[in-house]
């Protein structure tokens, strides 16, 4: 359209204006002005209408972007006209009315709040929070800093009435506060120095002081995952003191160990020395017992052989016995033999020859 207007506009001006009349011998007066001939300005028809019709409703579409998607993790809170809507939009595509209605995105994955005494920065939007460790007087006034770990998410089922209620930074409002109120009631019902020592029971009374509190509120609008001490931050001078009890407890275990050994070494040289005294007496008993049971047999040996002993065996002794002096008087014709009186063994032999000999015969 716009080239039409063109040609016919630059046609016009090259002509430099109206043409005056040539014809033949009448009056050569002007004639009136002429027409020009207006074009046909043609804008493509129906067709081209509806293209620039739709064009404008997808520019529309896109400008307005009546839809919304919702990822993994978290959750869609539909607002019409300022109002939220109880249920809350799943993951997933969602259609909604522009202008009228808006969605607001939340995140229901875990997040984690650290309490440490060096705080260092960190991006809110990875779910990692890092704040100042808990600062608490014990029982008798003295400061004490608690460093915790707290693990929770958005209570995905009441997400809308949590942020209806609270705000957007609900974790500020619900889980700090709370954090910190139940900390200070359980430490400071403890000296400062017995809190290493009963860090196990304190770490179970805070997550249950933790989950009591949490579980309190209306919807139940975050759900804890974990409660971790950390450590336990106690002043220079508790530190001093609990490391001179515990030199002096230890100054007291060696010393009951040394003790303890003394009594062990004590009661081993005894029974080292009641052993050899139990050895020495059986050994007594067993050479006694020896000596009973030898003369025992003796004697009953004796008795055996006194029983044994005839008259005629005797005899047959002495018989013996005179034969052995015969002999020898055959050798030694000096010798003198003086017999027992009744005739019973031995008799004595004297070696006249050597009176300094003297033989006993059987």
């Amino acid at each position: 359209m716009a080239s039409d207007m063109n040609d016919y506009f630059n046609k016009k001006k090259s002509e430099g204006g109206p043409k005056k009349s040539s014809g033949g011998s009448g009056s050569g007066g002007p004639k009136g002005p002429q027409i020009p001939n207006i074009p046909n300005f043609n804008f493509g028809g129906s067709k081209a209408a509806l293209s620039y019709f739709i064009i404008a409703v997808i520019i529309l579409l896109v400008l307005a972007k009546p839809f919304t998607i919702i990822q993994e993790g978290e959750r869609g809170i539909l607002s019409t006209n300022g109002k939220y809507q109880n249920n809350v939009l799943l993951p997933g595509l969602h259609f909604i009315i522009p202008v009228i209605q808006k969605v607001y995105v939340v995140d229901t994955k875990v997040r984690i709040i650290n309490y440490v005494s060096h705080i260092e920065a960190t991006n809110r939007t990875s779910g990692i929070v890092t704040k100042r460790a808990i600062t608490v007087l014990d029982k008798r006034g003295l400061p004490v800093s608690i460093e915790l770990t707290v693990q929770f998410k958005l209570n995905p089922e009441f997400a809308a009435q949590t942020i209806s209620n609270w705000g957007f930074s609900w974790e500020d409002k619900i889980i700090n506060p709370v954090v910190r109120d139940v900390v200070r009631n359980i430490v400071g019902k403890y000296d400062a120095e017995v809190l290493p020592m009963k860090r196990d029971t304190i770490a179970t009374e805070i997550e249950d002081g933790l989950r009591k509190n949490i579980a309190g509120l209306k919807n139940s609008p975050v759900i804890l995952q974990s409660v971790q001490l950390r450590d336990i931050l106690l002043p220079q001078k508790v530190k001093d003191q609990i490391e001179r009890v515990q030199i002096a407890k230890q100054e007291v275990q060696r010393a009951e160990q040394e003790v303890q050994r003394a009594k062990q070494e004590a009661l081993k040289k005894a029974a080292q020395a009641y052993g050899v005294a139990q050895q020495a007496r059986i050994e007594a008993k067993g050479h006694a017992d020896a000596i009973t049971i030898q003369a025992d047999a003796q004697s009953k040996a004796n008795l055996l052989i006194s029983k044994s002993l005839t008259k005629e065996l005797l005899q047959l002794e002495q018989i013996k016995v005179q034969g052995k002096f015969n002999e020898a008087l055959k050798v030694n014709k000096d010798a003198k033999i003086f017999l027992t009186p009744g005739g019973s063994t031995p008799n004595i032999w004297v070696d006249t020859k050597d009176a300094q000999k003297r033989t006993t015969a059987k």
